[in-house]
C-alpha cells in the first residue's frame, strides 16, 4: 500500500496534522517502503549496504569508519555492522592507513565494482521511473528543504 492509498482508505485521520509533521511521517514511511523495494531489487546486498558502497565510491580517498559514519549519518556501531557484512561478501576490504596505522581505510573490491557495473542499468531505470514527471526544480527545492531541516536539527543538539 502506498501513501495515497493510506490517505484514501480512511483508516487513518490525517486532518488537522500540521504539514511539517505530515512531511516527517511521509519521509519516514517512504524510507521504509523504498528500503523494502531496494532490498528486493538488489538481491545480493541490502539497500543500506548498497548505500554504503555508493558513499565509499564517491569519496575522493578511501574513507575511515568515522568518515563513513559521518557521511551516512549513522553510528559507528551500525556502520561497522554493515561493513562487516560487506566484507564477508567480498565487497569491501580494510587496509591500514599509510600515514596513521591506528586508522583503517575502507576500499571497494573488484567483486563490488563488478556488482555495481552489473546493476547500473537497473538502477538508472528505477531512478528514471521514480522521478518521472518531477521537474528538476522541485527536486532541488526538496533537497534544499531537507538540508535546511537537518541544519535546524543539528542546532537542537
Amino acid at each position: 500500500m502506498n501513501i495515497e492509498e493510506v490517505v484514501r482508505n480512511g483508516k487513518v485521520d490525517f486532518s488537522g496534522i500540521p504539514s511539517n509533521y505530515y512531511l516527517l511521517g511521509l519521509l519516514s514511511a517512504f524510507e521504509n517502503r523504498f528500503q523494502a523495494f531496494a532490498d528486493n531489487a538488489m538481491k545480493e546486498i541490502s539497500w543500506k549496504q548498497f548505500f554504503a558502497v555508493i558513499c565509499i565510491n564517491m569519496c575522493k580517498e578511501a574513507p575511515t569508519l568515522k568518515e563513513l559514519s559521518d557521511i551516512l549519518g549513522s553510528s559507528h556501531q551500525n556502520v561497522k555492522q554493515i561493513l562487516l557484512k560487506l566484507e564477508k561478501k567480498d565487497f569491501i576490504r580494510f587496509e591500514d592507513d599509510t600515514a596513521d596505522k591506528r586508522k583503517q581505510r575502507i576500499l571497494l573490491t573488484k567483486r563490488c565494482m563488478e556488482f555495481c557495473e552489473k546493476n547500473d542499468e537497473m538502477s538508472r531505470l528505477i531512478m528514471g521511473k521514480m522521478f518521472a514527471g518531477i521537474p528538476e526544480e522541485d527536486i532541488n527545492t526538496t533537497i534544499q528543504s531537507i538540508t535546511n531541516i537537518e541544519k535546524n536539527l543539528r542546532g537542537l543538539e
